[in-house]
């Protein structure tokens, strides 16, 4: 599962060091391009809205078998645009079919005992980060070389043999819901109403991903701008950032045993820290090095404690109530997306750093606000 969340979730991250190739292709600005991005993360956001919840009512094998279809005919589609709306339309159904590895996070939660879930969500999350982290150094590597297009058509092809090995060794897992699918989609309103821990652990995570979603998506533009570098050395820097990706089953460990409280107010201070060293590293390799393994050791902490708070409580219906979380999380990521495409656009480096300490600084404000009612 490890694994396969990787592979799959690498899929919507191939385009952000493509980004700057890609306005050269249809001559188009690089605010423009960034709807490649955006509109790839809006298109999860709502997979994990429409597909996600099915996890509690239809056998997960079942779901892949329609889902990858649409993964590999969307990834042939973008690698076949002759259009930025075309590539744009290509790009949110692959956004929307690639939200599967979301099944995989609390599949592990239910197949782990309760002492060991948060390191069991950790193994799956250690995965699913470094192949975001990974896919960024290949797809820079592959677009350099090759052009932006062959890197989609190596992710569909990777799909393939990834479908067979699930089919075979997948644990099959049967769901209790005998409602319809509608009255499923109703229960996520439910659970969204009476669930507070649910609704401020999204919150959180959707700041959190703001701020690196603007981060990976106007650093292509720096490096060009800033040190005349292409997408292979923009795409480099997700290997610094695997650091944090190996720490997600830590992280996931330390989050059985240590107070949650505590891991977020941490987590919060990691990020506001990370992107204070951002602001002044726009000339320096070297700060933007630490600033990206100090931002995704903060994510980490913070998104593998906020599904360890969630699935905790609510058993019954993990893929719903992991519907809400990570729905809020990359509605997040597309607004972070867009508003560093706008403080590029305005204020280049220094308006996106300004962003990212505000959005870490809102996450601890909002926690402090309403902690003691959702932990």
């Amino acid at each position: 599962m490890s694994v396969s969340a990787g592979l799959i979730v690498a899929n919507l991250y191939y385009n952000q060091p493509l980004l700057h190739q890609i306005s050269v292709t249809f001559k188009v600005s690089e605010a423009a391009v960034s709807n490649v991005a955006l509109f790839t993360q809006l298109g999860y956001a709502l997979g994990l809205l429409f597909i996600i919840p099915l996890g509690d009512k239809i056998s997960n094998k079942k779901i892949l078998q329609y889902d990858f279809s649409v993964i590999i005919a969307s990834l042939v589609a973008a690698a076949s645009s002759t259009s930025l709306l075309w590539l744009t339309i290509s790009s949110f159904f692959i956004g929307f079919s690639s939200a599967i590895p979301q099944l995989f996070v609390p599949m592990a939660a239910q197949l782990a005992d309760e002492k060991n879930r948060g390191r069991a969500i950790g193994i799956v999350m250690s995965g699913l980060l470094i192949g975001i982290l990974g896919s960024r150094v290949v797809s820079g590597l592959v677009g350099e070389r090759f052009g932006w297009q062959m890197m989609y058509y190596v992710a569909a092809i990777l799909m393939v043999p990834l479908f067979i090995l699930l089919q075979f060794k997948l644990p099959k897992l049967v769901p209790e819901y005998k409602g319809s699918y509608v009255g499923l989609l109703k229960s996520i309103g439910f659970y969204f109403k009476t669930e507070p821990s649910v609704r401020l652990a999204a919150l959180r995570g959707g700041l959190a991903f703001a701020g690196l979603s603007a981060f990976w998506t106007t650093l292509v533009f720096l490096m060009e701008d800033n040190f005349g570098y292409g997408s292979d050395i923009t795409g480099a820097f997700g290997l610094f950032g695997v650091a944090g990706a190996l720490a997600a089953a830590y992280v996931g460990k330390l989050s059985d045993k240590m107070d949650a409280d505590k891991i977020i107010w941490y987590a919060a201070l990691l990020l506001i820290v990370s992107w204070v060293v951002f602001l002044f590293s726009g000339n320096s390799i070297i700060g933007l090095i630490i600033g990206v393994i100090l931002v995704d050791l903060g994510l980490q902490a913070l998104h593998i404690t906020n599904q360890n708070i969630i699935f905790s409580k609510n058993p019954e219906a993990r893929n719903r109530v992991n519907t809400i979380y990570m729905v809020g999380f990359f509605i997040g990521g597309a607004l972070g997306t867009s508003l560093g495409a706008y403080a590029w656009d305005q204020f280049k480096w220094i308006g996106v750093s300004v962003l990212g300490i505000s959005l870490s600084v809102i996450i601890a404000i909002v926690h402090l606000v309403f902690r003691k009612r959702t932990i």
